[in-house]
């Protein structure tokens, strides 16, 4: 008799602990910009000359150390901050603000290799660029 009942409980628990533990499905993060924000990044200080921009402003780029290797971050406005850019040639350190996105192409190549753990390659709308004027008024 016992040994029924512990076989009861025993199914009842395999089909009602799944149940109680079922966190329900994840939502996949979509890559690109105007999608799910992954973090922002406020006034982040780096030299202007880190900032690679095209010669006709239709695409730009920077790199930030992660602690292992460089993280690029591929800009998604890239004609629509081309003015600003250029207007701060001449500053040594600017300050860039914006929102940061997974990249599609980062993130399609990213599951098929180990390498890819050492860097990571985001989109970012920027909202800001701005001179850097340490200890300037």
């Amino acid at each position: 008799m016992t040994s029924y009942f512990i076989r009861k409980i025993f199914i009842a628990a395999l089909i009602i602990l799944p149940v109680l533990f079922f966190q329900g499905c994840k939502k996949q993060v979509k890559c690109g910009c105007g999608n799910d924000i992954l973090f922002s990044i406020n006034n982040e200080l780096m030299n202007y000359e880190s900032i690679s921009y095209s010669a006709n402003g239709e695409s730009a780029s920077f790199l930030i150390y992660n602690g292992i290797y460089y993280d690029t971050y591929i800009f998604c406005n890239p004609e629509e901050m081309f003015p600003t850019y250029t207007d701060l040639a001449g500053e040594k350190q600017v300050l860039i603000s914006g929102d940061v996105f997974w990249d599609c192409t980062y993130m399609m190549s990213a599951s098929n290799s180990y390498y890819y753990s050492y860097y990571k390659v985001y989109n970012i709308q920027i909202t800001k660029m701005k001179s850097y004027l340490y200890g300037k008024k």
